[in-house]
């Protein structure tokens, strides 16, 4: 284990200073790691009864410090070097100042991380603070509907064998300050008026548009269900077909897409009554949201995991109902299998963009791997055919080329249009003179050629 540093503090066992080292965290830009069980020079201990002290760091961070933090923090138990140990994984929060309760917002409550020790505020700090604290976080916001039921969220929470009693509009932070549901409950609620759309297009331009599908109206749980669901099954697999073997892979890692979309639902400022879009063309999935990262982050941070939730209690509940893991643990996820490159930031929004893997090269070099079998001239004079053909029709030869049993269904398989459009294009490519069929429809097999001009 690495040795303390501004984002990592060990604690040999759970003790009277651990709330302040949290506040410390809180107030700090990048959050950190508190270990529990671990002694100052990296020595991992172990924890004794460790499920009741992992229920007592819970309750200690929810009860004696303010504002609330739910959401803001993780609990996991590890093991390391055969010892298992607590670890705390605190994000930055957005309602700076953070403090002990008991102490108030003054200097004996409130502190920040500095270096590898955790620091007292100044009376001037917390006034800084406190001047900038976001005051337009939807747990402000009043709903522009106060009629509001709560009949899917129940059902999800009940899924998750967890039921949400009497107090629930109070627990998950649903109720502004003077008692009124506020845009959190709103968007959470059986009706409301947030629309999502996932967008089709025939191309790789908005020009064509196929298929435009609203998910919402509805909780903003049962919207993220449903989209999700629908990117899965536009997600398909693309097939690779040659006389050896078959290789399936979807279009877009799962993981990655599911998480992209997790996070521009969760992290969207939908203060500005912009929902997030889903975009569908026929090279990459595109998933925009409104906003940037927040001040507290610069990119490689959030790169790297670090996490400062634009609406904590959001990503509270969809924490509680399994859509997110651990915190900041979507982005890493995302960079396993892609590289930052996909990550798009514009002025006032955040983009991720997934291409599509490409699993044959088509090039105007393709004739010319026939040209020692029909000649230089030849081969020369394919190439510049094969340059004029469309898209569908390169893949047919390339596919063909691969597998000559391979059937027009198991094309339009791999391709992923309708067998009638497969029929069409091959119909073209005997007519051109490149292909041609030899035996019957079954049991025969293909052959690309190229028949001279006797003209």
């Amino acid at each position: 284990m690495h040795p303390e540093s501004n984002k990592v503090e060990y604690k040999e066992r759970l003790n009277e200073n651990f709330e302040k080292e949290v506040v410390g965290f809180l107030n700090y830009k990048e959050g950190g790691t508190i270990f529990v069980g671990v002694d100052d020079n990296c020595n991992p201990k172990g924890v004794k009864n460790i499920d009741e002290v992992q229920l007592q760091i819970s309750d200690r961070i929810k009860k004696n410090i303010f504002p609330i933090t739910l959401g803001l923090f993780d609990i996991e138990i590890i093991e390391q070097n055969k010892k298992e140990i607590i670890k705390v994984t605190i994000s930055s929060g957005t309602e700076k100042p953070y403090y002990i309760k008991r102490y108030g917002m003054s200097p004996k409550g409130c502190f920040i991380r500095m270096g590898s020790s955790t620091s007292q505020m100044s009376k001037i700090m917390i006034e800084n603070l406190y001047s900038k604290r976001v005051r337009n976080s939807l747990k402000n916001i009043v709903s522009p509907k106060q009629n509001l039921t709560f009949v899917q969220l129940k059902i999800y929470y009940e899924e998750k064998d967890m039921v949400l009693n009497d107090h629930f509009k109070e627990n998950l932070e649903l109720l502004t300050e003077d008692e009124k549901y506020n845009y959190n409950a709103y968007l959470l609620s059986d009706n409301n008026g947030l629309s999502m759309k996932v967008a089709k297009y025939s191309g790789k331009t908005k020009v064509d548009l196929i298929e435009n599908e609203e998910f919402g109206y509805c909780s903003i749980i049962k919207a993220t269900n449903n989209i999700l669901n629908k990117l899965q099954i536009e997600n398909v697999n693309r097939t690779k077909i040659t006389e050896k073997r078959r290789e399936e892979k979807r279009l877009i890692d799962q993981t990655a897409l599911r998480e992209a979309v997790i996070n521009a639902i969760v992290h969207n400022e939908y203060s500005s009554e912009i929902p997030p879009l889903f975009e569908i063309f026929s090279d990459r999935f595109v998933i925009t949201s409104y906003g940037t990262f927040p001040e507290s982050l610069s990119k490689e941070e959030v790169f790297d995991g670090l996490s400062a939730p634009k609406n904590r209690e959001l990503m509270r509940i969809f924490k509680d109902l399994g859509f997110v893991e651990h915190l900041g643990s979507g982005i890493p996820r995302i960079l396993e299998k892609y590289d930052k490159s996909v990550f798009v930031f514009l002025d006032n929004f955040i983009r991720v963009e997934f291409k599509f893997e490409e699993r044959n090269k088509y090039s105007e070099k393709f004739g010319e791997k026939f040209g020692e079998k029909f000649g230089e001239k030849f081969g020369e004079k394919f190439g510049v055919i094969f340059a004029n053909l469309n898209s569908n029709q390169k893949k047919i030869l390339e596919l063909i080329h691969d597998n000559k049993k391979i059937t027009q269904s198991e094309i339009a398989l791999n391709i992923g249009i309708s067998v009638r459009a497969i029929e069409k294009n091959t119909s073209k490519l005997q007519e051109l003179g490149i292909l041609k069929r030899i035996g019957p429809a079954k049991g025969g097999h293909w052959e690309v050629v190229f028949q001279k001009d006797e003209s």
